[in-house]
């Protein structure tokens, strides 16, 4: 039977691939709450704007009667938490928006799902039943891997390091509390870095695919030996969607790709497909220029997504070759779509620089 998904930050980068799964291979229903940021896009939700199974609201998740409405008035079966500042050069330029947003703003999105659910439990007891609050966050929370054997698991103490990864945390918190004391269904899931289309691209790989393109330097922190593990970003909708649908409430599940890459190797990688797709008389390589490191910059983050994967059967489908290529060609087909966040005010600049 289809459910109604509530979706907060459905125009991001990541709630919009989920809004879009969704839509476009189940039969479910989707409310999609987003205050429309900067990074929030509504042209990345075109191809299922017009489905009469999806409704839009523009608010804020720090408004606590907007929140309450949308809970009152479209009763939705899950909830996807996906709204949140998330990019870490801006959270050392701004702090404060990243206290608001991830963690007032949580704790104000929690408060509205629990007075819905308390409600249902008298209106509605089935309902009440299945009802899930899945929080989406980052592995971030977890801080840095020293030991290159190492791997995030979900037991790994929290050391967060940057004032995104903190508020963060702090949310993670907050929604394991609400599940502990008020006993409601939350679950929560930490990923990988997210990469794909419809990317803003302030984040490292759709910044070197546009600023290559367009002759600039590309930009890499310190000496580029930085790991991450990289994530398609539509496996890691589908498997956000598995986890609201048969996680285990008040369960954690950590969400990888499988793909640990020095920053340096993800810039050459891409210089080298674009080298293949768009050739050029002089190497894309030699746009790379190596710039002063992020204050507090965390060397490794790895995943381990074994929990996921015994439990509820989910594996990536994409190796990050494929994605990677995807991703490329995917910028190379839609310059209408990153030229008009271009025009917005974002220009590709240097972020997160301290005095």
């Amino acid at each position: 039977m289809p459910k109604t998904f509530l979706i907060t930050g459905g125009a991001g980068f990541i709630g919009s691939a989920v809004v879009r799964e969704l839509l476009e291979n189940t039969d479910h229903n989707v409310v999609n709450v987003d205050k429309l940021t900067y990074a929030g896009n509504l042209e990345s939700l075109a191809s299922v704007a017009d489905s009469p199974r999806y409704h839009f609201i523009q608010a804020d998740i720090c408004d606590a009667e907007a929140m309450a409405g949308a809970f009152n008035l479209h009763k939705p079966d899950i909830v996807m938490h996906l709204a949140a500042e998330s990019h870490v050069d801006r959270s050392i330029d701004g702090p404060a928006a990243f206290m608001e947003t991830n963690i007032i703003g949580t704790y104000t999105l929690l408060e509205a799902a629990r007075g819905y659910w308390k409600a249902l439990q008298e209106t509605n007891p089935e309902k009440s039943k299945s009802f899930r609050f899945h929080h989406i966050s980052t592995d971030e929370v977890y801080g840095d891997l020293e030991n290159t054997d190492e791997l995030f698991t979900e037991t790994t103490s929290y050391a967060p390091s940057s004032p995104y990864s903190a508020s963060k945390a702090s949310s993670d918190h907050l929604v394991r509390a609400w599940q502990r004391t008020y006993g409601m269904p939350t679950l929560v899931t930490n990923c990988s870095n997210n990469y794909g289309p419809y990317h803003f691209p302030e984040k490292l790989i759709p910044l070197v695919i546009l600023n290559a393109l367009a002759g600039k330097p590309l930009p890499v922190y310190g000496d580029g030996s930085q790991i991450r593990d990289w994530l398609y970003v539509e496996d890691h909708a589908r498997a956000l969607i598995l986890v609201a649908q048969q996680g285990g409430i008040g369960e954690t599940y950590n969400i990888g790709g499988h793909n640990e890459k020095k920053n340096l190797e993800v810039v050459e990688t891409i210089c080298d497909i674009l080298q293949e797709l768009v050739p050029k008389h002089t190497s894309y390589r030699d746009q790379i220029t190596f710039v002063k490191d992020r204050p507090g910059h965390d060397l490794r983050y790895a995943i381990d997504a074994s929990k996921i994967e015994n439990d509820l059967g989910w594996t990536p489908q994409e190796t990050f070759k494929t994605g990677l290529r995807k991703t490329i060609q995917w910028y190379l087909d839609n310059e209408t779509w990153w030229k008009r966040v271009q025009d917005g005010s974002y220009q590709g600049e240097r972020l997160g620089v301290t005095a």
